[in-house]
């Protein structure tokens, strides 16, 4: 089946990552893809995968999107970086994956990183019985429409809009 965690709110790497846990923890083979998030950056999630839990193998595009760092980028090599890495997991998810998470994948669709028409075409050529999670704000039309679950992340109140700048452990 097919998943979409979207919405403005806080949630949808933490849902699927949640996910992830729960499925590796019950023998299942999980591909955990996220984009824009460097190799390097600290994240709890990265740490436990890794260190941890083999049966969920972690691939980052390993550039950030100018979104979440505020400053310019070479937005062509944030391209190939985020097509570089979903066209790893599009050829790496016959070997026996039963979840590929693709996390911030709208961001990289709407960002025009990468094609709806390209996920749209993953969707529909995946190997039988492979789950597929996607996250991210904005979910096109196309996505809801095809997805089997779709939860919507609401931002009621955050502490960023009082000045909480992201902390660890909880947003990363």
């Amino acid at each position: 089946m097919v998943h979409v965690y979207t919405g403005d709110g806080k949630g949808k790497t933490t849902a699927a990552v949640g996910l992830a846990v729960r499925a590796a923890g019950c023998g299942l083979r999980v591909i955990f893809v996220q984009f824009f998030k460097l190799d390097d950056d600290p994240s709890g999630e990265k740490e436990i995968f890794r260190k941890n839990i083999p049966s969920i193998e972690l691939v980052r595009s390993n550039l950030r999107h100018p979104m979440f760092t505020g400053k310019a980028a070479d937005m062509e090599a944030i391209k190939r970086s985020v097509r570089d890495a979903f066209e790893l997991a599009r050829m790496r998810v016959g070997e026996g994956f039963d979840i590929i998470v693709l996390d911030e994948i709208m961001g990289a669709i709407n960002g025009g990183f990468i094609g709806l028409e390209d996920v749209v075409g993953f969707i529909d050529a995946r190997p039988e019985g492979l789950e597929v999670v996607l996250t991210g704000r904005n979910a096109p039309a196309e996505l809801v429409k095809r997805a089997d679950y779709v939860t919507e992340f609401l931002d009621i109140k955050h502490p960023y809009a009082g000045g909480t700048g992201a902390r660890k452990g909880i947003e990363f």
